[in-house]
């Protein structure tokens, strides 16, 4: 039976007609003054739509609109809304205007990912990659950044969690409705859908484009479901990481491949891109080919450009995590790209291993081959990537492996809550309505925040937490038991005078959510404490295919069942954008205890201590930069263990000391007027620190600093006609004379004894081959060699070229030490070419033997 379909669209009064405007538009889902203007509309269908505007507008009857066109309060709200929206999108005083410079005239960032959590009503994220993708792209548009996202058009949402009377996770898959969501087809120049052609293997999959409107910038979205396509063609983008390998590899080239096509078929020329994750790093293939065509390139030409335009972040701190494809999988879907690459299949091939001998291909590391700037997100997870990857660049020392690191961060007004946000406003800002700007002098005011009024606004989102979690409780008590008890009982859990801790996150066993269970005597006696009670909220989804995670799940389930902890160890059904707001808005401390180093960063805690919430944590990701510290609690165990059962039997201990003697005693602490003072100072401390530096507007003002102005100067120099040529010949000179490069320190034995700040001249012999001094750097390293032999460089400088001798060129250097003690160093010779971003891709190093 077929079924046709048509639109109908709310006939807006006149005075109402800005609401179009503004369902169209994700800007909403970060500024309050638009939702409560949709809360004024109808509050029961705002819940019912998952907050999704358009849905709320088509389901509205005409006679509430035109009751409200003629409510003048809601009229002057909608008139101030739209005002604040005109304000926004007009303002030329952005952050990026006043810092861009000359020659940003044609920059623009294309940031790709698999996944974006912009907002809950638009239902295209799994977990926290996608809401750091989703606040990237906010805090460019409030910084005014020229930047674009590139994404998937799911059919699907990730995972509706439901669980069955043993807790026990199910998964449901809503389809999502995107007729009625902030998302509209890109035309092309006929005035039809835009329609990109991509090749997988001997077949051509067809992608229509989708745009969503996010404040000032755009994120575009690909969707294969269209009736042009094969059966098995439609369903690459049904499902969020869905389906088997040969599925995912699909993806990956619709959102890699596709991607670049579709920007160039939109006239879009971005001068920079961002590869957030491996996913889509099969993009740098299609751009190397566009760049060979358009510009009548060879290969090595077309790479240097692409190579030195590309930022990739990589989230991933362990091998297994990060995506692999065999062999024959790739070249089943790639071979046509290879070919235009004009490569040969091995060389293709050898992009994506670490090693010569790899079984299989990596994204990461073809990203790490074929992008300049490359990062962790965070310190420690930046060391834990060198070392995990230094493969990729055997003869350099692991500290010099070319990763560094951005520390992840939040985007403010996503998840602040309004009524902390109006303390900060009043406080913080005193009128002045930036709220971009995050100086450390600004946010010491929080400081200046009367205890009162900073501990009712917490009170008054934690009721809001308790409410919300009951409200939950209820519909999951009714659909799994026609007990009316037991409904009822569910409607009363938890207290709002209780010391209350959340954990909540998605359920890899690396995060070990039940660690809190370890001694289940000593929790009860935490738990039901008679004058110093503590509760546990937690919530977070197991991928669909994680059996363990959902042991987890399970177990804590039925932990939340036993007499001891009914009531007050609470497990929240179907963890998304709007239980994490109400969690990290409303608890007192924030429960975070993965195995070290393994979290990469970890966001929930920053949003966590935005709204007020203490830590309590793991030295892991983001929580190494700020701990141990004297405002929040870090759970510190050893350096090394037996074996994960004295890890966790250690660190649990810990975690329970911490709670009983620091923790409990601090929050029950009270004053005369019932305050908890040392516990609103720690507030007050945990605010000032941690969010002036880990909001995304510092973060994504870091990437443009430290990595997009020079990808996007760069990559103006290699555009230049010639330029490519020039340096295609020299990597080859380089490649072929590197051999013939040799050192001979003549320095000689300094057997006397040397006094700081004494200058010190150290000479070297140098042979080049066919290579001119200006073609290499000559380098001395003074620094320690460690107990394995491993040396660490301290400072590295530049030895100057004398002249030659006979076949060799004779550099010299004077330094004076400034540091006491025994001292090391080494002589080497790299490579140098001041059009390039540096020298370590590919690898060539000259050491003194």
């Amino acid at each position: 039976m077929k079924i046709n379909s048509f639109k109908v669209t709310p006939n807006l009064p006149q005075n109402m007609k800005f609401l179009e405007e503004l369902s169209n538009n994700m800007w909403f889902a970060w500024n309050w003054p638009a939702i409560t203007l949709f809360l004024k509309i109808d509050e029961k269908l705002w819940e019912e739509s998952q907050r999704t505007p358009k849905w709320l507008m088509a389901s509205v009857s005409q006679k509430r609109l035109e009751e409200l066109s003629r409510d003048k309060d809601f009229i002057d709200h909608l008139n101030f809304v739209e005002k604040l929206y005109r304000d926004y999108q007009n303002n030329k005083d952005t952050w990026f205007n006043r810092n861009k410079g000359q020659g940003k005239e044609n920059f623009l960032t294309a940031y790709f990912s698999m996944e974006y959590g912009i907002g809950e009503g638009l239902p295209i994220y799994s977990g926290g990659l996608g809401m750091l993708s989703g606040d990237h792209i906010k805090s460019s548009s409030d910084l005014g950044m020229p930047l674009i996202g590139v994404g998937l058009f799911y059919q699907k949402g990730y995972v509706k969690q439901v669980l069955n009377k043993d807790g026990w996770q199910g998964e449901e898959y809503p389809e999502n409705d995107w007729a009625h969501m902030s998302v509209e087809p890109v035309r092309n120049t006929e005035g039809n859908n835009l329609v990109v052609d991509i090749p997988l293997g001997r077949e051509i999959v067809k992608a229509m484009v989708w745009r969503v409107p996010v404040g000032r910038t755009s994120l575009y979205l690909l969707d294969t479901n269209l009736p042009e396509n094969a059966p098995a063609h439609r369903t690459i983008t049904e499902q969020l990481y869905g389906g088997d390998r040969e599925n995912r590899i699909k993806q990956e080239i619709i959102l890699g491949i596709g991607g670049v096509k579709a920007l160039k078929a939109m006239g879009l020329k971005p001068s920079v891109y961002h590869i957030n994750e491996g996913h889509s790093a099969f993009l740098l293939c299609q751009r190397i080919i566009d760049i060979m065509q358009d510009k009548k390139l060879s290969f090595e030409e077309a790479r240097e450009i692409v190579w030195a335009t590309s930022v990739f972040t990589t989230h991933t701190p362990v091998i297994a995590g990060n995506e692999h494809f065999d062999f024959n999988l790739v070249k089943k879907f790639l071979e046509p790209y290879v070919k235009e690459l004009g490569i040969g299949w091995d060389a293709f091939l050898d992009l994506g291993k670490e090693t010569p001998n790899a079984p299989m291909f990596c994204m990461t590391v073809f990203a790490l081959k074929l992008s300049a700037y490359l990062n962790g997100v965070a310190k420690l997870h930046g060391v834990v990537s060198r070392e995990m990857w230094k493969n990729i660049w055997p003869g350099l020392n692991v500290s010099e492996v070319p990763i560094t690191s951005i520390t992840n961060g939040v985007h403010m007004p996503s998840w602040v809550s309004h009524e902390a946000n109006e303390l900060y406003k009043k406080y913080v800002y005193a009128g002045n309505n930036d709220m971009t700007t995050f100086e450390q002098s600004q946010w010491n005011k929080v400081k200046t925040i009367p205890d009162n009024e900073l501990w009712h606004t917490h009170t008054i989102r934690k009721e809001k937490l308790i409410n919300h979690i009951r409200n939950k409780a209820v519909i999951q008590a009714r659909r799994l038991s026609a007990n009316i008890n037991i409904a009822r009982d569910a409607g009363n859990i938890l207290k709002q005078d209780v010391l209350t801790i959340g954990f909540a996150r998605r359920f890899a066993t690396y995060k070990r959510a039940t660690l809190l269970f370890k001694d289940l005597n000593r929790l009860s006696d935490i738990v039901n404490n008679p004058n110093r009670p503590v509760q546990f909220v937690f919530a977070g989804k197991a991928h669909p295919a994680d059996t363990a995670g959902k042991e987890f799940i399970k177990q804590i389930f039925n932990i939340m069942l036993d007499p001891r902890f009914k009531g007050k160890i609470v497990f929240a059904e179907d963890y998304n954008m709007n239980l994490a707001r109400y969690m990290v808005q409303g608890v007192d401390v924030w429960l975070n205890n993965p195995v070290r180093p393994m979290e990469a960063s970890g966001t929930s805690g920053m949003k966590a201590a935005l709204n007020g919430a203490l830590a309590l944590s793991i030295l892991d990701g983001w929580w190494d930069e700020v701990g141990p510290c004297d405002f929040s609690w870090s759970i510190i165990g050893a350096q090394s263990y037996k074996n994960d059962n004295e890890r966790d039997e250690v660190e649990s201990q810990a975690l329970y000391n911490l709670i009983e003697q620091e923790i409990v005693p601090t929050y029950y602490d009270r004053d005369k007027d019932n305050l908890p003072t040392k516990w609103i100072q720690k507030m007050k401390d945990s605010i000032c620190t941690i969010v002036p530096f880990f909001n995304t507007n510092r973060m994504v003002q870091e990437y443009y600093e430290r990595f997009y102005t020079k990808a996007h100067y760069y990559g103006n120099i290699l555009n230049e006609n010639g330029n490519t040529a020039a340096l295609a010949k020299w990597r080859k000179d380089i490649a072929s004379n590197w051999p013939r490069v040799s050192i001979i320190d003549t320095t000689g034995n300094i057997d006397r004894n040397i006094l700081v700040g004494e200058s010190l001249k150290f000479t070297a012999k140098v042979t080049l081959g066919d290579l001119r001094p200006e073609d290499v750097v000559v380098q001395l390293q003074l620094g320690l060699r460690g107990l394995g032999g491993a040396f660490e460089s301290v400072k590295d400088s530049e030895m100057t070229c004398k002249g030659k001798t006979g076949d060799f060129y004779i550099y010299e250097i004077e330094l004076k030490p400034e540091l006491s003690g025994r001292q090391d160093y080494l002589v080497r010779v790299i490579p140098f070419n001041k059009n390039i971003p540096h020298a370590w891709t590919p690898i060539h190093v000259r050491w003194e033997n």
